[in-house]
C-alpha cells in the first residue's frame, strides 16, 4: 500500500480539527469574555533511507539525506489570551479586566474556578455573583439598602446607602493570574480551573504587580476577529482538498499499477 495515502490522510485529519476549532470560535464571538483557540501542528517521524552526512558510494560524505515523512499531528490548541473589546453596558455591576488577571469564582465542588466575565449580579441575600449564581470570591456583600455602587480600577467596592448619604467601602475585588494561562483547563460556561501546566494562582489588587485594571460598567467582549476566522476557515478547507487530492492521486497511481497486469 502507498505511504501517501497514510500521509495524505493525516493532513485531512488535522485541518478537520482547524475546522473543528473555528467552527468553536466563531460560535462564541458573541461570548462575553471568551478567548480564541489556535491550532499548532507538529510534522511526524521520518523514514530514514539515507542519513545525512553518511559516505556515499564514491566514499565522500553526502551534502543531504534521503528522509520520507509520514505526515502532521496535532500537537496542541493554544488558548490566545488577547484583550477583547470592552463594551459599555451603563449596568453598574458589571465589570471588565483591562489587561492580565482572572475573576475567582466559588464551585459548588468547594474548588475555585477562574473566569474573565465580570457580568456580576447581587443574589437574594445581597452576594455578588455570576450569571450561574457561582460567588465571587472573596465575597462581596451589598445591602440591602444600597442607592448606588461603585467600582474603583483598583478593585474597590464602594456603596451609599439610605442609611448612610457618604460613601462607605463594603470590599475589594481581588484578581488572580498564573505563569501559563494557556495551560488552564477550560471547563465550559466561561470558566477555567487550574491545572499543572498552568502553575499555582498568583493573587493581587488590579493594577499592581503585573495585574490589569477593573472597568465598572463595561464588559469584556470576545477576542475572536470574524474575518481572520474565515480567512483561516478558507485556508483549510482548501488544505483539507490539496490532502484529498493527494489521497485521489496515489489511488489512481495503484488502480494503473494494478491495470498493468490485465
Amino acid at each position: 500500500m502507498m505511504k501517501s495515502l497514510y500521509t495524505a490522510a493525516t493532513g485531512m485529519i488535522a485541518n478537520q480539527t482547524v475546522v473543528d476549532t473555528t467552527a468553536n470560535n466563531l460560535a462564541n464571538v458573541d461570548t462575553t469574555g471568551f478567548k480564541r483557540s489556535e491550532v499548532q501542528f507538529q510534522d511526524l517521524l521520518y523514514q530514514t533511507v539515507r542519513a545525512p552526512g553518511t559516505q556515499g558510494a564514491t566514499g565522500y560524505e553526502v551534502p543531504t539525506g534521503i528522509q520520507i515523512g509520514s505526515g502532521v499531528r496535532t500537537a496542541a490548541i493554544t488558548k490566545v489570551f488577547t484583550q477583547g473589546v470592552e463594551q459599555n453596558t451603563g449596568n453598574n455591576y458589571d465589570v471588565a479586566i483591562d489587561g492580565q488577571g482572572f475573576f475567582q469564582v466559588l464551585l459548588p465542588s468547594g474548588e475555585f474556578g477562574y473566569t474573565r466575565d465580570g457580568s456580576f449580579r447581587p443574589n437574594s441575600t445581597g452576594q455578588l455573583v455570576t450569571a450561574d449564581g457561582l460567588l465571587l470570591q472573596p465575597p462581596i456583600n451589598i445591602p440591602n439598602d444600597t442607592l448606588s455602587i461603585t467600582i474603583g480600577t483598583d478593585g474597590t467596592v464602594s456603596v451609599i446607602t439610605g442609611s448612610n448619604s457618604e460613601s462607605v467601602t463594603i470590599g475589594n475585588i481581588a484578581m488572580t493570574r498564573f505563569a501559563n494561562p494557556s495551560g488552564l483547563s477550560s471547563e465550559g460556561r466561561n470558566l477555567y480551573s487550574q491545572t499543572t501546566a498552568s502553575g499555582p494562582p498568583l493573587q493581587g489588587i488590579p493594577g499592581a504587580n503585573g495585574f490589569g485594571t477593573l472597568r465598572q460598567g463595561f464588559l469584556e467582549l470576545s477576542n475572536v476577529q470574524v474575518v481572520n476566522e474565515m480567512i483561516g476557515l478558507i485556508t483549510a478547507q482548501r488544505a483539507f482538498e490539496a490532502s484529498q487530492r493527494a489521497v485521489l492521486t496515489s489511488d489512481e497511481m495503484l488502480r494503473t499499477g494494478n491495470d498493468m497486469v490485465r
